[in-house]
């Protein structure tokens, strides 16, 4: 008797670092008594699913394989509950930053650890061609990661390359174009028929407040005398200056004099993409390879952005002997291209170009004019003249054009990577296996940047740096595996070893005073402003042992530790263990649901254990270390660097992890849920320092706080309809997080932080900002709650307004605790549709809760622009008494307050819907490709950031954790169409 069965993925079988995948099965070829089990990928080795106790989420490489992607973090977002996601930015080639289960830090790291075929890496993710990954493991809970130890505090992202199959040769060839566009949308904001009148409406109010008794037919006169002159400098109306805005109103006879007054359409237009891989394997009952080549080419949607990659690579493996197996892997990867601004670190900056096309007003040409016939001007080589801003306000950047400035500076870069894996297997009996695993890993960057000598901050000398760094790392381990079963008892026994080292080697150059133009090589510049290097070292080293315990695979047992020693601490705290226990409980294997039509899996299972965190931003956190560099002329000098705590060590990571594993009619409903509580131990804080101590930033860092993560994850995944020419499959996680801060010693009560206090019993993302109350609607002032200190004193900016004591005055305002940037709610929905030959499948992520701070959009709410753009909400502003409205008075005398930053009126929601991802295919039949010697033909279009519903127009709410925005290169919207072929 036969049964049929359809197995969805390919099963996995990992040793020692080495993957094979089992062939797919065909219908009806499997006897009833005959069962496969379904085989993850876990820490230094693999497990049969059904015998899991950690919280182990597995993503296959069909999941990903069509999506135009350049670095395999962006799978990560919505793959699994309890991961959350920083959207990278739209720089091509940008990675996104992860966060499993809340927020494992504060001072320190909380990237996940990666490791790829069963060693560490630490390079780029985008130096990873994502068509090379079978698949990828995220390990959530410590039963899952405490074999890595100190590196897994934060979890750990296994990700496993693909291997050769014995049998017929496979020949791959895919290929995909398309467009690059922006995905958020900007700001709305005014136009230049809107923005004049605004702004005479700022001075008019302003000369009635700061000159009490003055008329309005006196402001009136005063606002339009200075509304170009005295602020904005340019008027672009062919009417005269004094006739521009009278009485509050636009000249009706004003025409512009010219309208090119857009500063972002000559910096972003429609980038684009093409994708090109290839791969052959193959193999012979001994022998199996895989080898592929791919080449990726994308330009962003801002102009000298983009990013160029080329990749090889080689996977072989062997059974040499009965007893020997041996394996090895390298991939070569090239990588340059053109670096946009980094918009966070350099959030206002004059060169920042997503900061200066927002707020740039929009009265202001980029270019130069004739001032009599108006036309734009060119050089005698036919070049457009870009205007350099001497008649500009102060709020627009006078001086400087961004525009230009991006077109004529450079910022270079180049990476070579070697990534390179080997392994061997003996065994030495049936039950005992031994095994090596060597990885080398070997990253060269080569950075160069040009300053130019026309405009900007290296004008008019011109600059050039160099950057050149080497990462190398090179991890060794042991394994020893003893795996036997004593009738219905099945033991599995690991005892291993690794060494981890890593060197890091810095050169830095710069000069200015360019001789001769079209050259940026240091030797072309006269000056040398800076040059210096540095070398870097790092060692890990670990011993640990993992005991697996399974009755009839019904009753679970594992328990792990591991022995780590870390470089970064003193050597008498140097060394610590990691260890973890959990148990699990499969239901489905009891006599009561064996038979169940309904059950078809259910388990319980559980976790606790300790893993740690060494992630700190220095190499030599133990020692007191000092700055070279300060010479006066010829003598040398030398500042005090960093004071050290010699007995700072690991952050320790507790974790609880309680779930249930649950599957429905044949496993066509299956799922999880799951709760954990993660607390994190010796936290590592700037302790403040009095400043006459004479300490660098006056802190010194130190093991101090204590702080928990704790939520509930849910997982479904159901096929709905499953016949033989239609399928329907519908996929949801959603998880909830609490953060909380519960413990703070050595004196610290509180650590203020931009918009955030951290203290005990509320969470390191909890806001802390001047409480905004509103609009007065008698007069339109600024309203904010007023500070104890002041609540009770006579000032003239304190008020009573409904019988809250308010202040007029933002130095008086109170400060509060304003909500949280963490969500109540997150995770993603998605389905796929087959229907005979074709294919769809999306993805959409979301957020409930948690509030954003939205600097950007405060930045637009000038109630003085003197220059800058404003945004559309402003028409809603406060103009007669009694008017209910929540934007101020425009007031140049006030418009302090009514900008105050760090106010809890710039806080919006964070909720949003994405829809993240799209794939439409289409499948020729075999009976159609078989006449042309073709096995598979498969045509697609796809899309990456397609779609994405936010509180506000310009919102980009998932771009930093802790809830803040800057004016950065926002996520790129791509689609592509494409095709594979196969022989």
């Amino acid at each position: 008797m036969k049964m049929k069965l359809m197995l969805s993925t390919a099963v996995l079988f990992f040793v020692g670092g080495h993957l094979v995948e089992a062939q797919k099965t065909k219908r009806d070829t499997i006897p009833q008594d005959t069962k496969i089990d379904e085989i993850v990928v876990v820490a230094y080795g693999s497990q049969k699913r059904e015998t899991m106790v950690g919280s182990n989420t597995e993503v296959k490489a069909k999941q990903f394989a069509d999506r135009p992607i350049t670095s395999i973090g962006q799978a990560l977002d919505g793959a699994s509950a309890g991961v959350k996601v920083s959207t990278g930015t739209g720089q091509p080639g940008s990675s996104p930053s992860i966060q499993i289960r809340g927020i494992g830090s504060y001072g320190i790291s909380t990237s996940p650890l990666y490791v790829v075929d069963g060693t560490i890496y630490t390079g780029s993710l985008a130096a990873i061609n994502p068509n090379d990954i079978a698949s990828f493991n995220i390990l959530k809970d410590a039963a899952s990661t405490s074999l890595y130890g100190s590196a897994a505090a934060n979890g750990v992202v296994l990700i496993t390359t693909k291997s050769g199959r014995k049998g017929k040769d496979a020949f791959n060839f895919s290929m995909s174009t398309g467009a690059v566009g922006r995905s958020i949308p900007e700001y709305d904001r005014v136009n230049v028929y809107q923005y004049y009148p605004l702004v005479w409406e700022s001075i008019r109010n302003g000369r009635m407040t700061s000159v009490p008794g003055t008329t309005m037919a006196d402001a009136n006169a005063y606002a339009t005398a200075q509304l170009i002159s005295g602020v904005l400098k340019t008027n672009v109306f062919n009417v005269p200056d004094n006739q521009l805005v009278v009485n509050g109103v636009l000249n009706p006879d004003a025409k512009l004099k010219y309208t090119d007054l857009d500063w972002q359409k000559p910096l972003m237009n429609t980038g684009f993409r093409q994708n090109y891989e290839l791969n052959y394997s193959g193999g012979s009952n001994t022998t199996t390879y895989f080898s592929s080549v791919g080449y990726t080419n994308e330009t962003g949607y801002l102009i000298k952005s983009d990013f160029e990659r080329f990749t090889a690579r080689l996977k072989v493996d062997s059974q040499v002997k009965s007893w020997l197996k041996l394996g090895t892997s390298i991939s070569g990867v090239s990588s340059n291209g053109n670096n946009s601004v980094d918009g966070a670190d350099n959030n206002s900056a004059y060169i920042n170009p997503y900061r200066w096309t927002r707020t740039m007003g929009p009265i202001y040409s980029p270019y130069a004019h004739d001032p009599t016939t108006f036309a734009t001007l060119y050089d005698k080589a036919g070049n457009i003249v870009y205007d350099a801003g001497s008649a500009r306000g102060a709020d627009a950047a006078a001086g400087r054009n961004v525009i230009q400035e991006t077109l004529l500076n450079k910022d270079l870069s180049k990476n070579y990577y070697i990534i390179s894996r080997a392994y061997a297997e003996i065994k030495v009996d049936p039950y005992l296996t031994l095994s090596t695993n060597a990885g080398y890993d070997i990253r060269n960057n080569r950075r160069s940047t040009y300053g130019n000598k026309i405009i900007g901050d290296a004008a008019p000398g011109g600059s050039a740096e160099k950057y050149s760094f080497t990462e190398q790392t090179f991890t060794w381990n042991q394994l020893l595996n003893y795996k036997r079963k004593f009738g219905d008892h099945n033991f599995e026994f690991l005892l291993g070893h690794e060494n981890y080292k890593y060197m890091y080697e810095y050169l830095y150059g710069y000069k200015k005073g360019q001789i001769v133009d079209d050259n940026d090589e240091l030797v072309n510049f006269v000056t040398p402003s800076s040059l210096t290097s540095r070398t870097d070292n790092y060692r890990k080293e670990g011993v640990f042992s993992r005991l697996n315990y399974d009755y009839k695979s019904k009753y679970l047992l594992s328990g792990s530790i591991r022995w780590d020693g870390s470089s970064r601490f003193d050597k008498d705290v140097r060394w610590d263990s990691f260890w973890s226990l959990g148990a699990g409980w499969r239901l489905k294997g009891e006599e009561f649901l064996s038979n169940s039509n309904l059950i078809s899996e259910l388990k319980l299972r559980g976790s606790y254990g300790e893993v740690g965190n060494d992630g700190t931003n220095s190499y030599y956190m133990y020692k007191s270390t000092y700055t070279l560099g300060y010479n006066n002329a010829q003598e040398p000098g030398i500042l005090f660097g960093f004071l050290a705590d010699p007995s700072i060590t690991w952050e320790a990571n507790k974790q609880t992890d309680v779930g249930i594993d649950f599957g429905f009619l044949n496993n066509r409903i299956t799922g999880s849920v799951e709760y954990y509580n993660r607390v994190t131990e010796d936290l590592i804080f700037p302790v403040p320092l009095p400043v006459s101590a004479g300490v660098p930033d006056n802190t010194i860092s130190r093991n101090v706080g204590t702080m928990y993560n704790r939520g509930f994850e849910f997982s479904i995944n159901a096929d709905v309809i499953k016949t033989q020419n239609f399928t329907w499959n519908i996929n949801a996680n959603a998880s909830t997080l609490k953060n909380q801060i519960t413990e703070l010693s050595n004196g610290i009560t509180e650590i203020i932080n931009g918009t955030k206090k951290i203290s005990v019993g509320h969470s390191i993302y909890d806001y802390w900002l001047r409480q905004w109350y509103g609009v007065d609607p008698a007069d339109g002032s600024p309203l904010f709650l007023a500070a104890d200190a002041y609540a009770n004193t006579t000032a003239a900016d304190i008020r009573t307004v409904n019988g809250q004591k308010v202040t007029t005055n933002f130095n008086k305002a109170k400060y509060d605790y304003s909500g949280t940037a963490i969500p109540d709610l997150f995770g993603s929905f998605g389905t796929s549709i087959t229907y005979k030959q074709w294919s769809l499948s999306a993805l959409f992520t979301y957020q409930l809760g948690g509030k954003t701070y939205d600097s950007n959009y405060a930045a637009l709410m000038s109630s003085y622009s003197q220059g800058g753009a404003l945004s559309t909400d402003i028409l809603d502003r406060w103009t007669t008494p009694g008017q209910i409205t929540d934007v101020p008075a425009l007031n140049s005398s006030t418009y302090t307050s009514s900008n105050a930053g760090n106010s809890s009126r710039w806080l919006v929601s964070s909720d949003f819907l994405t829809f993240r991802q799209a794939t439409l295919s289409y499948s020729f039949s075999p009976e159609t490709l078989s006449q042309l010697g073709v096995s598979g033909l498969r045509i697609l279009v796809s899309g990456e950031n397609i779609w994405s519903k936010t509180a506000r127009k310009g919102l980009e709410p998932s771009q930093a954790f802790n809830g803040t925005a800057s004016n950065r290169y926002t996520p790129a919207r791509v689609v592509t169409i494409g095709f594979n072929v196969s022989f």
